[in-house]
């Protein structure tokens, strides 16, 4: 598997010659189809049980009549799962036809594999001919039919209006940085779920999925991130309007592929149906035994109540809303919890996210030695600094080139901080930031506000396995690796209680993508969905509570006057792993 580019050859026949800008394009293609590497391809390769396990998925079994039937592989790299295909496949065939018939006849318009990378494209297509040698074809019949089945190119570019019954792999996980722009450009005016810094296996979903057949099945393994963040939603609201989320593996922490991998993996087996539930396994050891008895499971008419290994939940899509997977118990707390309580910015909260600059290395010293005018600074606090659990300042300030009333500063009228900025104007120009607006190129990208360094608030680093939240009173500027929340109408040492608590996790936990190490993203988005009481609606004996539980740093004492402060049941705070006593 690797970035779904044309060579050379197959790139010219794909674009029109009058299109502005195809050469450069094709240019592009060469580069990536004959020079590009792992890591540009976005090559992960997959245990064949992980295969075996998604091609029963989706019902591509020796028992059915596949050369009926047509297979896509939009991107088959070394042939992780076009081998296993071609294999069932033949065998199918042989099945039906008892040995006689002509292979040729019956089998070129079964299957389809797209690969973009020269030499491995080569590679495959002559383990493909062994293959099919070693099922007992003839050396003329196999090459033909690899010829029939194998293309050279762009997956997202090529020309082929053909629908598939079944649509399986593992699709590249390409960064936006890596695929050159005019090739990106070209990708976004065909592919609408391409938003925001959205990933190459995106358009990747999206063509697999217009491609299948009236009842086609799509089997995937590939990141889950575009389940629940922001450039999923296209996305998620395509699977939502025109198909269903039949099944859902979550692989994290599996030995699902030859290498690790630090997004989490999961499983979706999507179908051209009508909404309707979706079956939901988690963490399936990955040997063949387990895994083809789980496939009998999530492909039962009724789901097996004695195992509890699958479980069902219907209306799990809905527009571009996250895609929530996880326990049904903890779902439920939330769903609840959403429906009594405001969000967390209507109950007077105001979540935000520290100053970005693009060139730390200038913007960001140590405070005293800063030589800029003393309003031009302010005192900066990072995620080194709060490691303890309480604010250890380090010394380090930031420049603040912006003035009070809006707009830069007049350098003329700062003679330090020009003599300052003029020293670096080389590493500052550079940023992408100043080549948009040349004559703000002093700018941090992030505009600088210094009454948020005199506002007390909490501090929250962006990546932690559980919500790490700390007290600051008031003297210091976040940087852009916290988050930071304020408020006018809620005591904060109470509301540090209120995020120390499991609630914070719970809803982080079923909103949030999922880093290796099982780390949570503590951002800005997922924070806003926390539900929160109105101060003014809170008892005097909870308030204090949690604010005694907050000065403490004690977890257990933070849990119990939550439980409390929510009306949790004996039950949810089961859920949440604890009873609150």
């Amino acid at each position: 598997m690797s970035v779904p580019v044309p060579n050379t050859n197959r790139a010219l026949s794909l674009r029109r010659p009058s299109r502005p800008g195809s050469s450069l394009i094709t240019e592009a293609i060469s580069l990536l189809a004959n020079t590009a590497g792992i890591e540009a391809r976005g090559a992960i390769f997959t245990r064949r049980e992980v295969v075996d396990f998604i091609l029963d998925l989706v019902g591509y079994t020796p028992s059915r009549p596949l050369h009926l039937m047509k297979l896509l592989e939009p991107s088959f790299g070394n042939g992780d799962f076009l081998l296993p295909a071609i294999e069932r496949l033949v065998t199918a065939w042989l099945k039906a036809s008892r040995g006689k018939g002509d292979p040729l006849a019956a089998l070129s318009d079964s299957l389809r594999g797209v690969e973009l990378h020269t030499e491995t494209f080569l590679d495959t297509k002559r383990s493909v001919i062994r293959l099919l040698r070693d099922k007992g074809l003839t050396p003329r019949i196999a090459v033909k039919l690899a010829d029939q089945w194998l293309v050279q190119g762009d997956f997202l570019l090529s020309p082929d209006d053909r629908s598939y019954d079944f649509v399986v792999g593992n699709p590249p996980y390409v960064r936006q940085e890596l695929i050159p722009d005019v090739l990106l450009a070209e990708y976004r005016t065909r592919y609408s779920t391409i938003y925001d810094r959205a990933d190459l296996y995106i358009p990747f979903l999206e063509r697999a999925l217009t491609s299948l057949s009236d009842h086609g099945q799509l089997g995937f393994i590939c990141a889950d991130r575009w389940m629940k963040n922001r450039y999923g939603g296209p996305l998620r609201r395509l699977v939502s309007d025109r198909f269903h989320l039949k099944i859902y593996v979550d692989m994290f922490d599996t030995q699902a592929f030859h290498s690790d991998v630090i997004a989490y993996p999961a499983i979706t087996i999507i179908t051209r149906e009508k909404p309707g539930p979706t079956r939901i396994a988690h963490r399936p050891k990955v040997d063949r035994k387990t895994l083809i008895q789980l496939s009998k499971e999530l492909r039962a008419s009724n789901v097996s109540q004695r195992t509890g290994c699958v479980r069902e939940i219907q209306g799990v899509t809905a527009g571009t809303e996250p895609w929530i997977l996880e326990s049904l118990d903890q779902l439920a707390i939330v769903r609840r919890l959403e429906a009594t309580f405001p969000a967390i910015e209507d109950a007077g909260c105001t979540v935000g996210i520290g100053v970005a600059t693009g060139a730390d290395r200038v913007f960001i010293g140590a405070f005293d030695n800063l030589d800029v005018e003393l309003d031009c600074k302010l005192p900066l606090v990072m995620t080194r600094d709060i490691l303890t659990g309480t604010v250890q300042w380090r010394g380090l300030g930031i420049i603040n080139p912006f003035a009070d009333g809006g707009g830069l500063v007049k350098l003329a009228e700062y003679p330090l901080l020009h003599r300052y900025l003029a020293k670096h104007k080389s590493q500052i120009t550079n940023r992408h930031v100043a080549k948009k607006a040349p004559a703000n190129w002093y700018r941090t990208i992030d505009r600088i506000y210094p009454a948020l360094a005199r506002t007390p608030k909490l501090l929250i680093p962006d990546i932690k396995g559980e919500a790490h939240i700390v007290y600051e009173d008031g003297h210091l500027y976040p940087h852009h690796n916290l988050y930071y929340i304020t408020s006018e109408t809620w005591d904060l040492k109470a509301l540090q209680a209120v995020l120390m608590s499991g609630i914070a996790k719970l809803f982080v936990s079923i909103y949030s993508t999922k880093m290796r190490g099982g780390y949570l993203r503590f951002q800005a988005q997922y924070l806003r969905r926390i539900r929160l009481p109105l101060w003014s609606k809170v008892p005097d004996k909870i308030k204090n509570e949690l604010i005694t539980a907050a000065d403490r740093h004690d977890v257990g004492s933070c849990n119990r006057a939550v439980f409390r402060l929510y009306g949790l049941t004996t039950e949810e705070r089961a859920a949440l792993g604890g009873n609150g006593d």
